[in-house]
């Protein structure tokens, strides 16, 4: 063990509140653990696409009272910096994860030692209420607790800036900056003057909103199986669901408690293979024709809807076509903007130039989705993983409104006698045939970021002629920007007029991840296109999955 790595460590349990953690660390110091020490402290964790994110663990690469101490003097010392008030107040929430409500002590306690304003939330409440909270109230800053839809052994801390959506550069790393040099924090407890609960009617103006905007009139009919994934959404969304007029929801049961060991589940993401199995069970025996899921804190919206004898699940692509749909004519009569992101579907695009309205392209993230309509308004941003803004109340993605706006959708569908597939149908016939692929590849400590770096230089320096049948016509470096964006890492994969491939690291957990989008050009009806284009994705993946090997 070098004598820097061992300094490091000893100074880290000088500063750690946890007793346990501490004893760990020491344990390990003391044995001469260099593998486990190596872990814990060579690849500390950093902000990335939604704050930090991580297995919670002692040490700098963890999730940990200590971590979260030292996040919290950075937002502090960031605030600062840049000239913002944090007597404004800090809007703080959290999940039902484990360790979360004691990272959220940790968070208040030292955002009031500082002097600070808190709000806090009153429990552990979906995600998109704390961006809409610091919107509402001219707060600050947010920070949320949270590990969305990662493996039940992850936590994560989301920061919002005063605008209310996810911080972007500069800024993530003016915190990070702060926070790696964190001495000792000043802690003070609830009783202080600065600390209050988010006010229930704050919370009850946020869900009159959107009832306002997605009530059924007369109410509805429609057969709904709804599961929050053992998260935090379920009493907020059964409630809104009943409040709009859906009086056949059927909840599923085995996952409707908040359990952060997530005993239902491989892997608490609706994108998930298997993730819709018990949902389906549950539809089946309530008679549903549509399903909707929120992931564990609730920004994100996954569904499936009754195609024939059987089930489909939506992708994310076709979720967000299906949302716009329904709401560009009012975002035109408005004059807003729509959004997604470079690895999303290009269908939208299309969409809203048929109806006249502006559509940028952002990099991943909805932190820059949320920021993409510029001085305008956005009122609708999606990302294919799932995420949707279809209002501009909220910043961030919502899984709660999204719920409400497809579930109306279906609801309008149904009375004249058309599901969600037709109108996928529909829009397919108008703008094209759009054939979507994601190949997801995880990568393992302690070479998992290394591997996935590797790979995706390997792309450039050794490009491939062709992807399935398909012809690779450019490639482009995205470290360097491209495609009118600013720089992000990942490569771009020209295929002709055919479509493209984006190979990028993901933002939220370790793995490697592949988009592909292809528009197939053969005359016919539908179904012939929607073959062809099965088919031609099929090789490209087919292809990237022998390519990207760690």
């Amino acid at each position: 063990m070098t004598s820097s790595l061992r300094e490091e460590v000893a100074a880290w349990i000088a500063l750690d509140p946890d007793e346990n953690d501490r004893r760990t660390l020491q344990e390990l110091l003391d044995s001469g653990d260099d593998g486990e020490l190596g872990r814990r402290f060579l690849t500390p964790l950093t902000f990335g696409t939604a704050g930090l994110r991580g297995p919670e663990m002692a040490g700098p690469a963890g999730m940990n009272r200590a971590t979260v101490r030292r996040a919290t003097q950075g937002v502090l010392a960031w605030l600062e910096e840049i000239g913002v008030d944090p007597r404004r107040g800090v809007v703080v929430g959290r999940d039902a994860r484990h360790g979360s409500e004691r990272f959220n002590d940790e968070v208040v306690e030292v955002l009031l030692g500082a002097g600070a304003t808190v709000f806090e939330m009153p429990g552990a409440l979906p995600t998109p209420f704390v961006p809409y909270c610091v919107k509402a109230l001219g707060a600050a800053a947010g920070v949320m607790i949270t590990a969305s839809h990662n493996p039940p052994e992850d936590n994560g801390y989301k920061l919002y800036a005063r605008d209310g959506a996810q911080i972007i550069p500069p800024d993530d790393e003016i915190v990070e900056r702060h926070a790696r040099g964190a001495g000792p924090a000043i802690l003070a407890n609830r009783s202080a003057s600065g600390h209050f609960l988010v006010a229930p009617e704050l919370l009850d103006e946020y869900r009159e909103h959107f009832l306002e905007r997605f009530r059924v009139e007369g109410g509805s009919d429609l057969g709904i199986t709804y599961t929050p994934l053992h998260g935090v959404g379920g009493e907020t969304m059964m409630k809104l669901f009943a409040d709009a007029g859906y009086s056949h929801v059927t909840p599923v049961a085995k996952q409707f408690r908040p359990d952060g060991s997530f005993p239902t589940l491989a892997f608490p993401n609706p994108e998930e293979p298997g993730a819709f199995d018990l949902a389906i069970a549950t539809a089946d025996e309530a008679g549903s024709t549509l399903i909707i899921a929120n992931d564990p804190d609730a920004d994100r919206l996954g569904a499936a809807a009754r195609d024939g004898g059987g089930w489909r699940v939506l992708r994310g692509d076709e979720i967000g076509w299906l949302l716009a749909s329904s709401l560009l004519d009012e975002i035109n009569v408005a004059h807003e903007v729509v959004a997604t992101t470079l690895v999303s579907s290009t269908m939208l695009e299309k969409m809203a130039r048929a109806k006249g309205v502006p559509c940028a392209t952002t990099l991943t993230g909805f932190k820059w989705i949320a920021r993409a309509a510029g001085e305008e308004v956005l009122g609708f941003g999606y990302e294919e993983a799932l995420g949707y803004a279809v209002d501009a109340l909220v910043a961030d993605k919502d899984g709660l409104s999204g719920a409400l706006a497809l579930a109306h959708l279906a609801h309008e569908l149904s009375r004249k006698g058309q599901s969600l597939f037709d109108r996928l149908d529909e829009l397919e016939a108008r703008f094209g045939v759009h054939a979507t692929a994601q190949l997801s590849l995880r990568a393992t400590w302690p070479t998992g970021s290394e591997d996935i770096r590797r790979v995706v230089a390997q792309l450039l320096i050794d490009s491939p002629a062709s992807l399935g049948s398909l012809a690779v016509s450019e490639v482009v470096d995205l470290n360097v920007g491209g495609r009118a964006l600013g720089p992000t890492e990942g490569v771009l994969m020209g295929l002709g007029p055919w479509g493209r491939v984006i190979v990028r690291p993901s933002g939220t957990e370790a793995k490697l991840k592949a988009y592909v989008e292809v528009t197939p050009k053969v005359e016919g009806s539908l179904s012939a296109q929607r073959a062809s284009g099965a088919e031609l994705v099929g090789g490209v993946v087919e292809s990237l999955a022998e390519l990207l090997r760690f």
